[in-house]
């Protein structure tokens, strides 16, 4: 259940009060929710029960430390992408044999580390990444367990275009038609363990139809590795499901997604295959909220501009990818229910604001959260919630325009912790000093 509701008005997470923890923790704040990252996770190991797949959640979708802890304590792995993200799942207690090493340019620092570490799978993107991989493999007497990232010329037609990954205009992967090659070079290898797939397309996919479609063309790449004597043990089908960031999305997306894909993998499961999925934003997007305060409304020629004290250095996604989140006051009327749902009830009595650019106070045009949004008459020092955060907010943040990075706190039930604290202007400066 969503945690994220509106009580008589007033904005909760779980049985907080929003703009106290504004009162108690300043602003902007980030707030996530404990039960929503629990109830999601378990909500994707319900959905791909059939296969029993290892879930390893994405760290770039959600990097705090104390979150990932959180989620391995309830038994997922890690899907990293970088030393960095070995090093968050590391702090945060994962146990390398649930650790998956993804990425399109790992140096030779980072293909070490995960080596000497043992990590269950390193996925390489190119024949130059497995030869060097090979060549570290060899100095550590090691056999490692490699996969192969595919780029099956498939793009999501809903996905947008600088987070598809799955096309042939791509970086991401190895051409579907050079896999074979690779696996007949490397087969009896003594220091590479050539025996994985992988493939991921992109995030968000709203549909299950492009799931079923990469699959199909797996299933055969898979058939044709092991006509010419290769072995496949496992099969990383990547993630990308959609998170709810509006009512426009279909409650049943996850279960329809995995409904598909649970059917295209048991003959695999059947011959002993072993699956991995790596969710990111469906478990935490809707887990958390950034929450900003009014600094300014101002008149501009044709519309209202309200400012606020949050920009783009700390939630960049509206103006890099066009994304929409539901944005709000903390406070609305009596309104009792989902924040999903307030903006069906928006004030119908010519109060409302229409033509609302909703922005934040870096020097860049491209700063703002919304344009020409409808809102409710908000106020000089009100608190405005921005929903489905939980998700590239944080983890994509930046001190730009010299601003702090806010705290971020996590909420359970009627307690609150700071997971990570509000930066000073002397943080700022640092690593400069």
């Amino acid at each position: 259940m969503d945690t994220f509701r509106y009580r008589a008005g007033k904005l909760y997470c779980d049985d907080l009060e929003i703009d106290g923890l504004i009162s108690q923790f300043g602003s902007p704040l980030f707030v996530y929710s404990q039960n929503n990252f629990v109830e999601n996770l378990e909500a994707v190991r319900t959905a791909f029960q059939p296969i029993a797949p290892m879930i390893c959640f994405s760290v770039k979708s959600c990097s705090n430390v104390n979150l990932l802890r959180l989620l391995v304590e309830q038994g997922a792995g890690l899907d990293v992408v970088s030393g960095g993200e070995l090093y968050r799942a590391l702090q945060a207690g994962a146990d390398p044999s649930k650790i998956v090493f993804a990425g399109v340019g790992k140096s030779v620092e980072e293909l070490e580390s995960a080596v000497e570490l043992d990590v269950f799978l390193i996925n390489v993107e190119s024949e130059d990444e497995l030869r060097r991989l090979r060549g570290i493999a060899e100095k550590h007497q090691k056999r490692v367990k490699t996969g192969i990232r595919i780029n099956p010329d498939l793009v999501d037609s809903t996905t947008h275009a600088k987070t598809a990954t799955g096309g042939r205009a791509s970086k991401f992967g190895v051409p579907s038609i050079h896999v074979p090659v690779m696996f007949e070079k490397f087969r009896n290898d003594r220091y590479i363990n050539l025996s994985a797939l992988h493939v991921h397309l992109g995030s968000p996919i709203s549909t299950e139809t492009v799931y079923v479609e990469a699959l199909r063309r797996v299933y055969n790449l898979i058939r044709e590795v092991q006509s010419m004597g290769g072995r496949l043990d496992t099969l990383d089908f990547g993630g990308g499901f959609a998170a709810h960031y509006d009512r426009s999305m279909p409650a049943d997306t996850l279960s329809r997604a995995s409904t598909a894909i649970t059917r295209e993998l048991e003959p695999l499961r059947r011959d002993g295959v072993r699956f991995i999925v790596e969710p990111g934003r469906v478990i935490s997007a809707n887990s958390g909220i950034l929450v900003a305060t009014v600094e300014y409304i101002k008149r501009g020629w044709d519309k209202t501009i309200v400012v606020l004290d949050a920009g783009m250095n700390i939630l960049i996604r509206p103006t890099l990818y066009g994304a929409k989140h539901i944005i709000w006051p903390t406070c609305f009327q009596n309104y009792y229910g989902h924040w999903q749902d307030v903006e069906n009830e928006n004030q119908r009595d010519g109060s409302a604001l229409s033509g609302v650019d909703v922005v934040g106070p870096i020097c860049e045009t491209g700063d703002y959260f919304a344009l020409n949004r409808v809102l409710p008459s908000v106020k000089q020092g009100q608190h405005i919630a921005v929903f489905s955060c939980g998700a590239y907010a944080m983890s994509m943040a930046s001190q730009y325009n010299s601003r702090p990075r806010p705290a971020e706190i996590l909420v359970t039930g009627s307690k609150s912790a700071v997971i990570r604290r509000r930066e000073s202007y002397s943080d700022l400066v640092a690593l400069e000093l």
